[in-house]
């Protein structure tokens, strides 16, 4: 109820009305504004948006355009000239929206109703003033509105034809102004300097006429002129205060009509019928009646002023009922709220002591779940630790076979060189890598021994540079085989740190390897020490790939290594040295700028190691023998093999790991042809030797073997070579990307070399099965389906040899040419399809096509040599006898 009677006020309906007005320069405009507000402000229902057109018309229409599209209910519009204004005006009728004009008038009768004077018969006033005041004859000036407007036109008319009745009266000069009295004074005065000075001046508004009074003023004319305006206004400014000041002798009454537009806008909206035409009364204001028109102004003003602020008491009191209101209905939605806040809160308690008796069964539940688990948990505990176990032990397992291997090895390794005859690099590369494997598995026993904590550091008083020193000198031998500037420098040659050695000495060798891995030809490594106050600092620069920067916190994470890296790597050793140093309580870190550099620091003194037991005698340190890298054994080039013939197949070996690029190209030189490369010009290499059989490595610096492959087959030059992939990566997704690029066989590392043989020799048979079918069918190749480039290729081929078969200069090198190829390319290619010289090829198909002609055509045996290409009709025949066993002549009877 209480809501009901809150909300009982009856809401009127709201109507917006849009007004388009001229301009608001003049105060006789504004005071129409001003009168539009007043009387829209005793209609509540009534809303009215006034937009200024600034005398612009273009913007006037837009205005106009702008009120169609918001769907006013009624629009009024002030026009700057009438003829522009007219179809804006047409388009809102043609919407259904009521147009109120005022003021001024547009062409034709499109509207719903005028409001203003009659211009005309204030021309008229005018005239019939100055006839009442003058003796019959008298000089006259009209200063005229803007043109094009409707009012200074019809003014202009109904002056003119009175003053036409007395023969006495003309218009002696016609001046044109816009309104405002700047746009007439100059004209006024250059008239003025050339002709007698007029009785009479009428200007089509106050503004003007004040122009004019000026312009006298200044010739001291103003008491020998009568000067005439038209508004009206009531004001300081205004033409009511001009004539009771005796700047004009008289003004016409120009009422704005603003009142009396919205008036008949509230009874259109009403639906009442109003007038088309509603022409406001108009007098002329002068000496005799100025005081009696400023008093009426004087209270129809205080009567203004009175309502406006009655209006805003009413607005105001309206504002507070609203509030209150509002606030009313405000507090009893809250006492509803509260009331189903109590409801629910009593539902809740209810189902909580439920909910409570629930929780406490499954509680019960869990409880005995987690005694589950935990037992399940120390089970799994268990024997997960078995598992450890079996790998801790199984890994020392191989150390033992390992060591027997490279013991074995440096024993036979000892011996004399005329004993090893040619296995020293064999046996050079078993002791290096049973070395690598050897270190592969102290990495995997210091990861499980950092997981488990078993980690017991033993510091002792080292003289940091000759330890660091002996470490790098490891690495001389591979520094200048792989023409690598190693330098090592330190500030303190007697500098002590307290570490563990066997820690220190494998984060020294690991940083070091990685920066050598990394690091191309020519390249440079750096190591120094440094030392501060706290720290002494040791750094391994390198000018290496580097590390991308958003990956230098990652690089020490367990598995991980740099996205740029392409080459294996087990991803733990950044991990073991970072943990190794903070067993010292150092730091560690990289940054990247031309290749990559790691800072160790480890503090001085000995008072950051707690509970440990020191050792202060400054022993020599000798690091374990398979830290240390063997001397490197450059591979002696093979001697060419005489008894290999000169025509065997040649192969290819793209991969970067030198020493088995060598081992290969080894064992296959016995058999093949064999060229090397470490990948960076592996597609050079293909294109310049065109090989019968290429042999290639994933993992490559620069482009992959992947990219590799496909650009290979994906070119006329090397599309027809049979590729196998030789790699260490054995998952699915790897064989199937190299088939898709076009490889023919994918081996895995590490593979057995008769399989690798056997490959060679299949990939061989299954192009030489290939070459018989393009020899022996090579009428199908001329068919238009074909679905492979070698395929392709000889259609080209036929098809560029035919076009120029009856050319005897027809030549390789053309051929070539016309198909973007080298000769030696062209040789190549078409000796591994087609197992013949391209010369002979281009022979062959000569004598094919002279033999079809012979069997088929009516031409004579000389007609058909100069048609397949021979100038000698004799050595044709010779070719051809040659070539089928028969001679044309019998072949054509």
């Amino acid at each position: 109820m209480i809501i009901s009677s809150c909300g009982n006020d009856v809401s009127e309906e709201e109507y917006k009305i849009g007004f388009s007005q001229a301009m608001t320069t003049d105060n006789w405009r504004r005071e129409m504004n001003k009168a539009m507000r007043v009387e829209s402000s005793m209609h509540p229902g009534l809303k009215l948006e006034i937009k200024d057109a600034g005398n612009h018309i273009a913007k006037q229409i837009t205005q106009i355009d702008e009120f169609i599209k918001e769907e006013v209910d009624v629009l009024i519009v002030s026009p700057i000239q009438s003829i522009p204004i007219t179809p804006a005006i047409e388009k809102a009728m043609n919407a259904g929206i009521p147009v109120i004009i005022i003021d001024r008038k547009i062409e034709g009768r499109n509207f719903t109703a005028y409001v203003g004077a009659d211009n005309m018969e204030i021309g008229r006033n005018a005239a019939k003033y100055i006839i009442s005041h003058s003796k019959g004859e008298a000089g006259i000036i009209e200063i005229t509105g803007q043109e094009g407007s409707s009012p200074a036109y019809e003014r202009s008319i109904g002056f003119k034809n009175t003053l036409d009745s007395v023969p006495g009266l003309k218009i002696s000069h016609s001046i044109k102004g816009d309104w405002e009295k700047a746009s007439i004074k100059d004209q006024l005065s250059t008239h003025l300097d050339s002709v007698e000075a007029p009785d009479y001046i009428f200007a089509h508004n106050d503004r003007m006429a004040m122009g004019a009074w000026e312009v006298a003023r200044s010739k001291s004319l103003e008491d020998e002129i009568s000067i005439i305006g038209v508004d009206g206004l009531f004001g300081p400014n205004g033409g009511i205060q001009m004539v009771k000041d005796g700047l004009l002798d008289a003004t016409l009454l120009y009422p704005t009509g603003g009142a009396e537009a919205i008036k008949l806008a509230e009874e259109l909206l009403r639906g009442e019928s109003v007038n088309k035409y509603n022409i406001l009364r108009t007098v002329v204001i002068d000496s005799v009646n100025v005081d009696i028109m400023q008093n009426q102004f004087d209270k129809l003003n205080q009567q203004q002023n009175d309502i406006e602020q009655q209006q805003a008491v009413i607005d105001e009191q309206i504002k507070t009922y609203n509030t209150q209101s509002d606030l009313i209905k405000l507090m009893l939605v809250l006492l509803g709220l509260l009331l189903l806040l109590s409801i629910w809160a009593i539902y809740l308690v209810v189902k909580i002591k439920k909910s409570k008796r629930k929780l406490e069964i499954k509680n019960q539940k869990i409880i005995t779940q987690r005694n589950q688990i935990e037992d399940f948990a120390e089970k799994l505990k268990i024997s997960n630790e078995s598992k450890i176990n079996f790998f801790t032990a199984l890994s020392h397992e191989f150390k033992t076979p390992l060591t027997l291997i490279t013991s074995s090895i440096e024993s036979i390794s000892d011996k004399s060189k005329s004993e090893l005859k040619g296995i020293s690099y064999e046996t050079n590369l078993i002791i290096n890598n049973s070395k690598r494997l050897l270190r592969l598995i102290n990495e995997l026993l210091d990861f499980r021994k950092l997981e488990s904590g078993s980690f017991n550091i033993k510091p002792a008083r080292t003289k940091i540079s000759a330890f660091l020193e002996n470490i790098v000198n490891d690495f001389r031998a591979e520094a200048v085989k792989r023409s690598i500037k190693l330098d090592f420098c330190s500030e303190n040659k007697e500098l002590e740190v307290y570490i563990d050695r066997d820690m220190v000495d494998k984060v020294f060798f690991n940083i070091l390897s990685n920066a050598f891995k990394f690091t191309p030809k020519n390249g440079n490594i750096k190591v120094s020490i440094q030392e501060d106050n706290e720290n002494v600092n040791i750094i391994f620069r390198d000018s290496g790939i580097g590390i991308p920067k958003e990956e230098f916190k990652r690089i020490f994470d367990p598995y991980k290594q740099g996205s740029n890296n392409v080459k294996p790597s087990s991803g733990l050793g950044l991990f073991i040295s970072k943990q190794f140093v903070e067993l010292h309580k150092g730091e560690i870190s990289v940054s990247s700028h031309q290749g990559a550099e790691f800072r160790i620091s480890f503090p001085k003194g000995k008072a950051h190691f707690k509970d440990v037991e020191i050792l202060e005698i400054d022993a020599d340190f000798q690091p374990s023998n398979f830290h240390q890298l063997s001397d490197p054994v450059v591979p002696q080039e093979e001697p060419i093999n005489k008894d290999l013939d000169e025509n065997a197949e040649t192969v290819l070996i793209i991969e970067d790991n030198t020493d088995l690029s060598y081992v290969l190209k080894k064992k296959l030189s016995t058999e093949y042809h064999v060229y090397l490369s470490d990948g960076t010009d592996g597609i050079e290499k293909a294109f310049e030797i065109v090989p019968d059989v290429i042999i290639c490595d994933l993992n490559l610096p620069g482009k992959t073997g992947f990219e590799i492959c496909r650009e290979l087959k994906n070119d006329l030059r090397t599309s027809h070579i049979p590729t196998i992939i030789l790699t260490a990566l054995d998952d699915k997704e790897s064989r199937l990307k190299a088939l898709k690029a076009g490889a023919d066989t994918y081996i895995t590392k590490p593979f057995n070399y008769e399989i690798l043989r056997e490959s060679l020799k299949s990939a061989l048979y299954n192009r030489e099965k290939l070459r018989y079918y393009y020899t022996n069918r090579i009428d199908e190749v001329r068919d238009e389906n074909f679905e492979n480039a070698e395929q392709n290729f000889l259609k080209d081929l036929n098809a560029i040899i035919d076009e120029n078969l009856r050319d005897p200069d027809f030549s390789v090198e053309e051929l070539a040419g016309k198909l973007n190829i080298s000769r030696v390319q062209l040789y190549r290619k078409v000796k591994a399809l087609l197992g013949v010289s391209i010369s002979e090829y281009i022979s062959t198909q000569r004598l094919n096509k002279a033999r079809n002609l012979l069997q088929q055509s009516d031409m004579n045996i000389s007609e058909i040599a100069y048609e397949v290409g021979y100038s000698s009709p004799g050595y044709f025949s010779t070719s051809f006898k040659n070539k089928f066993g028969i001679s044309p002549k019998q072949l054509k009877s």
